[in-house]
Formats: C-alpha cells, sequence, structure tokens
C-alpha cells in the first residue's frame, strides 16, 4: 500500500504497511481500486453525457464513492467491495468512451487477490513525475472533499449537477497526460467549484434547520441514559431526536455534531442536552466512558476498542467490519430503534474531567453579521485590532498543542474565527469578551468555514478594501481532505499568506509546493513566538 492523503502518515511521507488511520494494507488496497474504477466511470458517463444517454445516478454514486474513501470514514472491505461492484455494474452499462478507452474503463475485478494487485499497479505511486503525481492527487484529494459535502447536501435533498459534472471530469482527467498549465487549471477550478459546493451545503442546513443562532452548550452530563452522535450528518441526528423524544434518554452530540445546537429545528428537542467529549481523536476514551450507544455518522470513526465496539453504530457511507450499520430504507429514513433500545439498558454518561466549561457555537454568517455596526465600530474603536482565522481538523499529534498555545497568546484586542474541530484546541479557555462580543466566534463544523468567508467578504466591503487588506490573519489547521477542499476553496477566493500546519501536506511535492508559495503565500507553522509576530504584527 501506499497512501499519504492526510495529514498524519507516516514519516509526513507515506504510509507503506498499515495506515495511521488504522487501516490494513487490503482495505487501502480496496479504496485505491474503487476509486480507479469510479475514474472508467466517469471517463464512459462524460461520453455519454454529450450525447444525451448518461446515468443521471452515476455523478451521486461517484460522490459517495468519494465520500467512503476519505480518511477515518470506511473501514469495512465488505461495504467497499459492494461499491466496487457497483461501480463495475454502473461502467458496464454504459457505452465504451470510444475506440481506445483506459484501462479504468475495461478492466474488471476476480475477487480480492486481484484488487490488491491492481492497487498496487494502479496507485498513487503508478504516477512516476512527482509534480504530475502531486497536481492529480491534489485534485483527486479535492474532489473527495467535494464528494463527501456533496453527499451531505444530497441527504437533505439539494443538489447541483454542475458539481457532480465538474466531479467526474476532475476524476477522467487525472487519466490523460495533460499539460502541467491544464493540470493546475483544473486544482484551481475545483477551489471554486468548492466555494458553490460550501453555499450549498450552508443553504441545505439553514433551508431545513432555520438560521442558526450564537448558543452555549452545556458539557456537563445528566443522570438518565443517554445516546451519543458524532459526524456531520444533521439529518441523522433530526431523525434520531424525533424517533427519540419520548423515551426517556438523553441525546448528546460529539466533535463535529456540537454546532448542531445553534439550529432551531434541532435545539427544540429538548432531550438534546449538551455537548460530550471533543474532536475526534479522543473518541476512545470518550466513547468508552459514555456508557451508552455511540452512532457514528460520518468521519472521523477510529478503530474501535472491543469493550465498547458493541455499542457503536455506523450509518451512511462510514464503515468497520463488525460494527453494526444502520441503512437507509428506500425513502431515505433511517430505523434508530436499535439505538434507542439499547440506551434504555445503560448508565448515564460518567463525567469527563474537562466537563463544566459551557461552549459557545452558532457564530455563522448570519449571526455574526446581525452583529455587524457593532463589530465594525470595534475595529474602528481599536477594541478589536485583529482577527485571526483558526479553523480546520484536529488530530492525534502532540504538536497540535501549538494551536492551543497560540490561541492563548492572542493578544486581548484579538478574536478567533473558527469552524470544524480545530476549535476543540482552544474552545475551553477563558478568553473572555470584546465589548460582548465573544473572543472565539464558532461558525460551525468544517464546512461552515464558509461562513467565515461570508464573514471576511462582507467586512472588505464594510471598509471599502480587499479581503487580503483586512485586519485578518489565517492559521489554519489540516487533517483530511474536506480540508483539501476548503483550502482550495480559499485559493480560488485569492485569499493569501495562509499559514496551514502542523505540517504541510505529504501529497505536494518541492515544485508543486513552489507555485503555492509564489502565487498565494502559503507557509508552514513555525514557533508561536514567531507565527505570532508575523500574523498578528501589532501584538
Amino acid at each position: 500500500m501506499f497512501c499519504y492523503q492526510c495529514e498524519e502518515t507516516a514519516n509526513n511521507t507515506g504510509c507503506t504497511k498499515r495506515g495511521v488511520c488504522g487501516k490494513d494494507e487490503t482495505t487501502a488496497a480496496y479504496q485505491d481500486v474503487l476509486i480507479y474504477l469510479c475514474k472508467g466511470l466517469a471517463v464512459r458517463n462524460l461520453a455519454a453525457m454529450n450525447k444525451g444517454t448518461d446515468n443521471s445516478d452515476a455523478g451521486i454514486f461517484i460522490a459517495e464513492a468519494l465520500f467512503a474513501t476519505l480518511s477515518n470514514v470506511n473501514f469495512d472491505t465488505r461495504r467497499l467491495g459492494a461499491m466496487i461492484d457497483a461501480a463495475v455494474a454502473m461502467r458496464d452499462a454504459l457505452p465504451p468512451a470510444g475506440e481506445s478507452e483506459p484501462d479504468a474503463c475495461t478492466w474488471t475485478p476476480a475477487g480480492e487477490a486481484s484488487i490488491v494487485g491492481k492497487a498496487a499497479e494502479a496507485g498513487v505511486l503508478s504516477t512516476a513525475n512527482e509534480d504530475v503525481r502531486s497536481l492529480r492527487e491534489l485534485l483527486v484529494y479535492g474532489l473527495k472533499g467535494l464528494g463527501a459535502y456533496y453527499t451531505h447536501a444530497g441527504v437533505l435533498g439539494s443538489t447541483d449537477p454542475e458539481i457532480l459534472a465538474f466531479t467526474q471530469r476532475g476524476l477522467a482527467s487525472t487519466l490523460e497526460d495533460l499539460p502541467v498549465d491544464a493540470m493546475v487549471a483544473l486544482v484551481l477550478e475545483c477551489g471554486k467549484v468548492g466555494v458553490d459546493m460550501l453555499a450549498l451545503l450552508d443553504a441545505a442546513n439553514t433551508g431545513a434547520y432555520g438560521t442558526p443562532a450564537i448558543t452555549p452548550v452545556s458539557t456537563v452530563p445528566g443522570t438518565r441514559p443517554g445516546i451519543l452522535i458524532t459526524g456531520h450528518d444533521l439529518k441523522d441526528l433530526e431523525e434520531l431526536l424525533e424517533q427519540s423524544k419520548d423515551a426517556g434518554v438523553d441525546v448528546y452530540t460529539h466533535g463535529e455534531m456540537l454546532p448542531a445546537h445553534a439550529y432551531p429545528g434541532l435545539k427544540k428537542y429538548p432531550h438534546l442536552v449538551g455537548n460530550y467529549g471533543g474532536s475526534w481523536p479522543h473518541q476512545r476514551e470518550e466513547f468508552e466512558r459514555f456508557n451508552g450507544p455511540v452512532v457514528v455518522t460520518t468521519n472521523c470513526l477510529v478503530p474501535p476498542k472491543e469493550t465498547y465496539a458493541g455499542r457503536v453504530f455506523t450509518t451512511g457511507v462510514t464503515g468497520f467490519s463488525g460494527l453494526a450499520h444502520i441503512p437507509a430504507g428506500p425513502d431515505g429514513t433511517k430505523d434508530f430503534a436499535a439505538v434507542i433500545a439499547m440506551a434504555k439498558t445503560c448508565p448515564a454518561p460518567t463525567p469527563l474531567t474537562a466537563a463544566g466549561r459551557e461552549l459557545i457555537t452558532g457564530a455563522a454568517h448570519d449571526a455574526v453579521l446581525s452583529l455587524a455596526d457593532t463589530v465594525v465600530g470595534a475595529v474602528k474603536a481599536g477594541d478589536i485590532r485583529r482577527f485571526v482565522v483558526m479553523a480546520g481538523c484536529d488530530g492525534r499529534h502532540s504538536e497540535r498543542d501549538y494551536y492551543t498555545r497560540f490561541a492563548g497568546a492572542l493578544p486581548h484586542d484579538t478574536v478567533i474565527l473558527t469552524a470544524g474541530c480545530a476549535k476543540y484546541r482552544y474552545n475551553s479557555l477563558d478568553l473572555g469578551d470584546i465589548g460582548g462580543i465573544p473572543r472565539v466566534l464558532d461558525a460551525g463544523q468544517c464546512n461552515d468555514c464558509y461562513s467565515l468567508v461570508v464573514i471576511a467578504l462582507a467586512l472588505a466591503d464594510a471598509f471599502g478594501v480587499s479581503v487580503n487588506d483586512l485586519p485578518i490573519s489565517y492559521n489554519i489547521a489540516w487533517y483530511e481532505q474536506k480540508a483539501v477542499l476548503v483550502l482550495l476553496s480559499l485559493l480560488h477566493l485569492g485569499i493569501t499568506n495562509i499559514t496551514l500546519g502542523p505540517r504541510l501536506p505529504a501529497f505536494v511535492s518541492p515544485g508543486v509546493l513552489n507555485v503555492l508559495v509564489e502565487t498565494f503565500g502559503i507557509r508552514g507553522i513555525t514557533t508561536v513566538e514567531e507565527d505570532m509576530a508575523l500574523l498578528v504584527p501589532e501584538a
């Protein structure tokens, strides 16, 4: 195997025996082959589009397949194998794309051995040129983020055929020998489509559940049995809340589900009582101590300990061999009866040592822009000197305490704008407020980085300057491929001088990195003191 798609990849070069995420060589092979076959499916479906004979379900399937291969989503070779079979069937039902087709359009697996063999032949390292490989993988990882977010929006009924068409065009392009300039253009176009995707998902979430409001969230568990729900799928949470409302159990969010408390359509349920735990790397301890069932709706799933694996339920594209899975019915709804029944037999959650302080969420663009006059006035008065965007992902490695130390060292007249699970590194710090404005404004999930962009553009308009002339610095933490798409989206919007860490992506070759540095001013983190001097020069 060879995988270097996440920030934690071994030695920042690549995982070759077993993924740091926990996937083994066989699982990695299934994921690689699924992507390979989706490229072939995309080639054929794009050719059919030109004749009006395409399969309209192919784009949706490809989006879900891309999502399934995202870091920490699906470790179940049985489920991945079923997706491989579906990709072959869908591809073979389409006519050939021409007289000469790529191997991905014609090759058919014949069991696990052939899948493992094809992965070695067609995986990441099959592209010999380092810069070409880097650009192809950068595009594929951006497309994985696109597929994940499209799947989220699709669950809520929001679709956009142009996004699906680009996803297929981007995948198909990686089978071609394109000039480097054309490859760079596709990567940047992925960022453009990413902005459209983030806007679509934002509209889907607010359309379904209302406009988020700044909301305090309890971290103190109650005395009733509980259900813990983690991931990003708000529809799963809604169905769980509706089905459990008279069951005598409480529901707690975990990780990226924290922002759900800010949506009127979800916080109306009185048994949605609080948030338990922090970001995904700590789930092996937190799921253990929760005592009740855990529903994993999306990433990030860490291979569970045997002591609590029997209480974990996956759903959607997530999967792990041996865990119970809740499928969607023909109408798209899910039955959480088994989860609720189990919860009734479990003790209440054990309080965590970090519990006690309320967390603040819901500072999405509408909530913050409703305070625009106050914010602009505070900036003009000098009460707010600078905003620092510290959005992104959390991770396992101890070096990420850099973000805790950086947040704690920020001057008292700075405000942190955040989204994603990176916030858990500092959202429990007592950083206070500025004239009633919290110094940590949490817009929500990783996709809610869109809100931070909307806020920045509105501030630029209010001050009559470009977005890069605002008193805003960017110190972003990344981990997986949704973050890759968010980064490409920021670059498309022309945002420059982003500090990215804790390590720069292993899949970005020195040549491609040089382009990113020269064109966009991307840099890695150094020390808190050096980065503070650069990002908050007034300090």
